[in-house]
């Protein structure tokens, strides 16, 4: 039965689909409810199986080379070999894949899942506290499938070599690869719901007034890439404030406020409600809060509301690049980064029809480009560009 398998190798999916053309799924975790149960959900979809699943990460290292998962789901608490301790090797001995950290809710699971990102892995899930809310959170089953198309659908369009096996501890680090700026419609966007505009991307121009404020939204795949910008952009932020909203949850969006802060040397925290916005501060929208801007004498304040769930996220871009865009206007420079879905295009289009700019991360460079996507593919950006470009870009126009 699926419950009492420990360590196996097999394969479950779509009776009749074509294997080469499944999303391969690992599963790795000491809890026999909880590797029965992603299996069964795994195998009840659609262009996705089962290829393995081990009740340690020292299995999981020494199989994966052989099962060639596409993804792999890892729990961060696992005796013999945890989930840290596991992912660069499984990174080494199979180059590619994307490893998506599970962990229930604490102060110190979250600070691992933040150091597994910095390390290598692609993404993280919130798992309920007890096999009971595993079994019956349709909203957990729901975010696991999501992750598990979405990355799949990214890795299968871009194959990597596969490697002989090695024990190294350290984390591979991915290659950065240069795109033009403006792309022809791929598959991508078939696969992270955001529209083909149908040819070219076409772009806007930039506004000709000096940015006020920076916004910056991001989901899968933002933790490491917002790291990379504000190392870049930290120096050059000191008169205007930056807003940042990546899809979290509360415990980890103040680690990753205190991550941003610290390599941009600046001033940086969850945002509080009611709080005067500042230049030259990073305000983090905290996990399960919209983050709004609210005009009032003498500037901006931060607006938290628990309201219904827009994109299905809380926090999500939208709002705040809404809102923004009704007291900024034309003084707005707002950036979107790698992540699934389409949130923060509607909001980009306000933006750019208030006159402000708005500057997308690239296909190449994201991890997935569903929202950078759907920007793109409404014609309401002002740049295409790779993560390493955006930095520059943005603190040219600061200057």
């Amino acid at each position: 039965m699926a419950l009492a398998v420990q360590s196996s190798t097999l394969g479950t999916g779509t009776p009749g689909a074509s294997r080469s053309n499944l999303i391969k799924v690992m599963v790795v975790d000491d809890s026999a409810v909880v590797r029965g149960l992603v299996s069964r959900w795994v195998g009840e979809e659609s262009g996705m199986e089962i290829v393995a699943r081990h009740i340690n990460g020292a299995k999981a290292v020494e199989d994966v080379a052989k099962s060639q998962p596409d993804i792999i789901i890892l729990d961060v608490e696992m005796p013999v070999m945890d989930g840290l301790d596991a992912l660069p090797a499984l990174l080494k001995n199979h180059p590619g894949v994307k490893v998506i950290m599970a962990s229930t809710l604490t102060q110190r699971n979250a600070e691992i899942s933040m150091k597994a990102l910095s390390l290598g892995a692609t993404d993280y899930i919130p798992k309920p506290d007890s096999n009971s809310g595993i079994t019956t959170s349709s909203s957990f089953r729901r975010d696991l499938i999501a992750r598990i198309r979405s990355l799949g659908g990214a890795r299968q369009r871009r194959p990597v070599q596969a490697a002989r096996p090695v024990t190294a501890r350290a984390a591979p680090k991915p290659a950065m690869r240069a795109s033009p700026i403006v792309r022809t419609p791929s598959p991508a966007l078939r696969n992270t719901g955001a529209a083909s505009a149908g040819g070219d991307y076409k772009l806007r121009p930039f506004s000709g007034v000096p940015p006020r404020i920076l916004l910056v939204g991001s989901s899968t795949g933002g933790p490491q890439a917002l790291v990379k910008l504000f190392t870049s952009i930290g120096p050059e932020i000191g008169k205007i404030p930056v807003l940042v909203t990546q899809h979290m949850p509360a415990t980890f969006t103040a680690i990753l406020a205190k991550n941003l802060g610290e390599v941009a040397k600046r001033p940086a925290g969850e945002a509080r409600h009611r709080e005067l916005i500042k230049p030259g501060t990073i305000y983090v929208a905290p996990g399960g809060y919209h983050m709004r801007l609210k005009s009032v004498a003498g500037g901006a304040q931060i607006a938290l509301d628990q309201g219904a769930e827009v994109n299905f996220c809380r926090p999500a871009v939208d709002p705040m690049f809404e809102s923004a865009a009704r007291i900024y206007r034309s003084a707005i420079l707002a950036a979107i980064l790698t992540g699934m879905g389409q949130d923060g295009a509607e909001g980009a289009g306000l933006i750019a029809k208030a006159g402000g700019s708005v500057i997308v991360q690239d296909e190449e460079t994201s991890v997935v480009w569903g929202m950078p996507g759907a920007a793109a593919a409404a014609g309401v950006c002002s740049a295409i560009l790779p993560l390493a470009a955006i930095g520059p870009k943005i603190n040219k126009l600061v200057k």
